[in-house]
């Protein structure tokens, strides 16, 4: 089975999202930027983060020029800070080696350090109108339903993902209906084909969908466990980087250690912030962002 692209495509025109990065006068910077925030990341929380970045560094040249510990103190609570380093040495790769332009194919958008298959495609696609698979969870879970007549699309298969989606994208030569195409597809899955209680009679796609037609199979392959986030190693680092985010210079050690009571714990998550670069200690052994001391 096929989607129709028309089909797809006029549901995405009478419902999508009016997000910053979609619009006409958006840069492939801001959709790069983009890209990197909404990664395991709500767009309510990217929404403001974004915005706030844009303003402050409209161009790779001006995230290039800012401190690390500039960078990592407006990321703010997004999570995942290490995204916002990656996104820091990226901008100094494109302003050093590609003219200060983000990259138009994926190939080289690939080359650049932290930017994996997900975000190149989806910068070539939704930046440049390029023809490029874009496989997303929520991708995933519309093929699986729609295409296969599975509830859930099971563990990612990178290869098997972007050869699905591939072949239901639009021939022709209009690319951009392509990247258009590749789009909906994913707004599909956020707003209708959502994986609980799934909107299905608000679904463009409902008189073919293979899941639909095969009564709505429930789903029994292996499943994730559901993460927690409360007094995890990835809670406590938050919590140490908020302390560091919170001041101006650097810190002694007894003030992180009134961010978590578990001495073992907080100690692990320290030295783990320091290997990973977003935590510096000074000379005299106290702690800071990195370039802040």
């Amino acid at each position: 089975m096929s989607i129709d692209p028309q089909t797809l495509l006029d549901w995405f025109d009478a419902n999508a999202r009016d997000l910053p990065w979609r619009h006409a006068d958006c840069t492939p910077w801001g959709v790069l930027v983009s890209e990197i925030m909404l990664q395991q990341t709500p767009v309510a929380r990217v929404l403001p983060v974004w915005r706030q970045w844009m303003e402050r560094w409209p161009k790779p040249a001006d995230l290039a020029a800012a401190s690390q510990g500039e960078v990592l103190r407006a990321w703010g609570k997004l999570g995942y800070p290490r995204r916002a380093l990656r996104l820091h040495t990226a901008a100094n790769t494109i302003v050093a080696e590609h003219g200060g332009e983000v990259p138009a194919d994926v190939d080289t958008l690939l080359s650049l350090p932290g930017i994996g298959a997900y975000t190149a495609r989806a910068v070539a696609a939704f930046a440049y109108g390029r023809r490029a698979p874009v496989v997303d969870t929520n991708v995933r879970r519309v093929v699986a339903r729609a295409v296969h007549g599975a509830a859930e699309a099971g563990p990612p298969s990178t290869k098997r993902d972007l050869d699905d989606v591939e072949a239901l994208l639009p021939d022709g030569p209009d690319e951009a209906r392509a990247a258009r195409f590749s789009a909906a597809l994913m707004e599909l899955g956020a707003l209708v084909c959502i994986a609980r209680k799934p909107r299905c009679d608000d679904c463009p796609l409902f008189a073919d969908c293979a899941w639909q037609k095969a009564g709505r199979p429930a789903y029994t392959g292996p499943t994730r466990p559901t993460q927690r986030y409360s007094g995890t190693d990835r809670h406590v680092r938050g919590l140490l980087l908020d302390v560091l985010r919170g001041t101006t210079g650097p810190v002694e050690k007894a003030q992180l250690d009134l961010a978590w009571p578990k001495a073992g714990q907080r100690d692990a998550c320290l030295a783990s912030l320091l290997s990973d670069g977003l935590v510096e200690q000074t000379a005299d052994g106290r702690f800071a962002l990195p370039g802040e001391h």
